[in-house]
């Protein structure tokens, strides 16, 4: 059917479907929801183009009343509906609808049970904690009835989810009441950080509490477990001893709250592949009903993927600024979302071993690994280590920025005086003709090093022996 929405006649056919989907949901929920997107999109563009004010107004209003209608069941119809009445410029869903969707529909995809488990990764600033923090309403909303736990690294940032939490279901200014009538705050308490909707229950509807804080017989966890940056920043990210401590709190304090059919939400700067998102990918990676998520804040073009509408995102130009600012650890980890040991800074200074002198048994092999010289500063780093087993024991190392002939030789000397078996080069723009000189000259001289190529990123000697 073809309709002329200049007629104020099909604006009535439009209400009309409107006005039978709202009967017929009570025989056939799902459908009338369905059917109720096509009036949302038809409202949404007859307001634009009606061809007068009247009419334009009759849509706006039909428009308001479909989100209504899916608001419960849709998460990107309530996060449209509560924010209707505010400003445009104001409005925190709207103006980054368009970069965040996806985001949106992987949520609804935990309500509508095709997940159990939801990880997300984004630039900071970037709108995914306040997000959550309107998902944390839609939930409490829906199940006031139920416990949820929402945690993070410290304190002060679970109260920011309390204090964003109390504010969208209090404040006139959002219409979650329109969406929850007769959904009432029963109990708050600001220091234990606590929302109790309907009624006071022995496990509140949210409790908000750090990884540090005690949930020892204060809460259960019944819809949701929610965590927002656990890991508190790059020192902690380096030690893998913290990451240990920080995993096992999780899994005892936090996960174990959990009661049977609870989802997770993770939240997070990724700062190290042993952080808790990280084992949980590792743990989950094949799993169908647990999805990962991550954003960097530049796309395969260099371009932004967060320039949202009324400036309140970031261009490309500030990123930029960023990256040529920050060190590039620091701008992998919170901006692209590569952990620090992605980029070659596998081992903090307190997880190394160390030794005096070699065993006194003979080596199973001597190896070595060669990442060359590339171009500018860059350095040629060679370590030669000593092989027992599974330890590997670095005897010596070459790290030098020097002309390549002076590296070359260096490189050439320490694979004759140890008499190195094997060394494998990184095959870079620079490392296979450097690979051949040196193993020409290396055999040449009585050399006994095999070296083989392979095209790596800041290669590990335990990664590739």
């Amino acid at each position: 059917m073809v309709f002329d929405f200049s007629s104020s006649s099909e604006y009535q056919a439009v209400e009309d479907l409107f006005e039978m989907l709202r009967i017929y949901e009570k025989e056939n929920n799902k459908l009338a929801h369905l059917w109720n997107k096509d009036v949302r999109r038809i409202s949404a563009q007859q307001v634009k183009s009606a061809k007068n004010d009247n009419l334009a107004e009759k849509f706006y209003y039909l428009n308001k009343r479909s989100l209504l209608f899916d608001a419960k069941e849709d998460f990107d119809a309530y996060l449209q509906y509560i924010e209707f009445e505010r400003e445009p410029e104001k409005r925190f869903y709207l103006p980054r609808r368009k970069q965040i969707l996806s985001i949106v529909k992987a949520l609804q995809g935990l309500e509508d049970d095709e997940y159990d488990l939801l990880t997300l990764s984004m630039p900071p600033g970037t709108g995914k904690s306040t997000l959550g923090i309107f998902f944390l309403t839609w939930i409490m909303g829906k199940y006031p009835q139920s416990c949820n736990i929402a945690s993070a690294h410290s304190d002060k940032l679970t109260r920011s989810f309390y204090d964003g939490v109390l504010s969208i279901i209090t404040d006139p200014e959002y219409l979650w009441a329109d969406v929850f009538p007769g959904t009432k705050i029963a109990r708050v308490n600001s220091k234990d950080e606590i929302i109790d909707l309907d009624r006071p229950k022995r496990f509140p509807t949210l409790t908000c509490r750090s990884i540090d804080g005690s949930l020892t017989g204060a809460t259960r966890c019944e819809k949701y477990l929610y965590a927002d940056d656990l890991v508190s920043g790059i020192e902690e990210a380096m030690s893998k001893d913290r990451l240990d401590n920080l995993w096992n709190k999780y899994t005892n304090d936090l996960k174990s709250r959990k009661k049977l059919g609870c989802k997770e939400i993770h939240i997070a700067t990724r700062w190290s592949v042993h952080d808790v998102i990280g084992r949980l990918e590792q743990q989950y990676s094949d799993d169908p009903r647990a999805r990962f998520l991550a954003f960097p804040a530049l796309n395969e073009n260099d371009e932004s993927n967060f320039d949202y509408m009324y400036g309140v995102g970031f261009d490309t130009k500030y990123f930029h600024d960023m990256r040529d600012t920050l060190d590039d650890v620091s701008w992998r980890c919170l901006f692209m979302n590569e952990p620090i040991e992605r980029e070659g800074l596998l081992y903090h200074e307190d997880e190394l071993r160390r030794y005096f002198e070699l065993p006194k048994e003979e080596q199973d092999a001597i190896v070595a690994i060669c990442d060359t010289k590339d171009r500018g500063k860059d350095y040629a780093f060679l370590p030669v280590a000593f092989v027992y087993g599974d330890d590997y024991y670095i005897e010596d190392c070459i790290c030098d920025n020097s002309n390549p002939e002076i590296v070359e030789a260096r490189l050439i000397e320490i694979l004759l005086r140890y008499k190195v078996q094997m060394c494998r080069f990184e095959s870079n723009s620079a490392g296979g003709k450097i690979a051949e000189k040196v193993q020409g000259e290396v055999k040449k001289r009585g050399g006994i090093t095999h070296i083989t190529q392979l095209k790596l990123r800041i290669p590990a000697v335990n990664e590739i022996l």
